[in-house]
């Protein structure tokens, strides 16, 4: 078992991978790419960070499409099974002037075995994501809205992903704080929600570093 023991700082990088990854259009269809959206230009004045609970950090930003609204956790613990892999991370993203929102993805730190999904698992709810690279994405909005929802009502949530090569790893994160920062970047984006209820917390000072600019595939099938 390996407990990681990440700085939000050092998680960030990866997570531009999955916010810049997401499609033009909320819903992936599959076997039709969808140009994928530009990610926000991180490090800069119009990067905000507005508030960190628990493992989920919230930020807000500007790109050349409008607002973008994002948050980052970690997990708690992990079983990497013996892959080598970088560190796993979860975000959720809303997209306001593109019409997206709630977009739920996970990076697993290692390239995922072709045509697997990756499990999630919510108390007694489970989904399946669908992978490309190192990374897995809900294959509807409507499934996007689900399990955000259900993460919001949970106390953990459990993602078991399967490499190219050894055996699945898993990996555990609190929820704890995760409804209040989506609460956060629900208010900096606009976003109404009525199954979920948080209170806002304290805005927290400093940027996130600069991330990398990726692309984001669509759903294969």
């Amino acid at each position: 078992m390996i407990k990681f023991g990440l700085s939000r700082a050092g998680a960030l990088p990866l997570a531009a991978a999955l916010l810049a990854a997401m499609p033009a259009a909320q819903a992936a269809t599959p076997k039709k790419p969808q140009p994928a959206a530009s990610p926000p230009s991180a490090g800069t004045s119009t990067t905000e960070q507005l508030g960190t609970v628990g493992p989920w950090s919230a930020y807000a930003s500007r790109d050349k499409t409008g607002r973008v609204c994002y948050l980052v956790g970690q997990p708690e613990k992990s079983d990497s099974a013996g892959t080598p892999r970088k560190a796993p991370t979860a975000m959720v993203t809303h997209r306001p002037a593109e019409n997206i929102s709630n977009v739920v993805s996970f990076v697993e730190g290692y390239p995922l075995k072709e045509g697997s999904d990756v499990a999630v698992e919510i108390g007694d709810r489970k989904f399946e994501l669908f992978t490309k690279d190192d990374g897995a994405w809900a294959r509807t909005a409507e499934l996007d809205r689900t399990i955000v929802s259900t993460l919001a009502n949970g106390k953990s949530v459990v993602v078991k992903g399967t490499p190219q090569k050894g055996r699945p790893t898993t990996d555990v994160y609190s929820l704890a704080g995760f409804a209040k920062a989506l609460a956060l970047i629900d208010k900096a984006c606009g976003i109404k929600r009525e199954d979920t209820a948080a209170p806002a917390v304290k805005p927290a000072s400093g940027k996130p570093p600069p991330r990398k600019r990726a692309k984001r595939p669509a759903a294969n099938g």
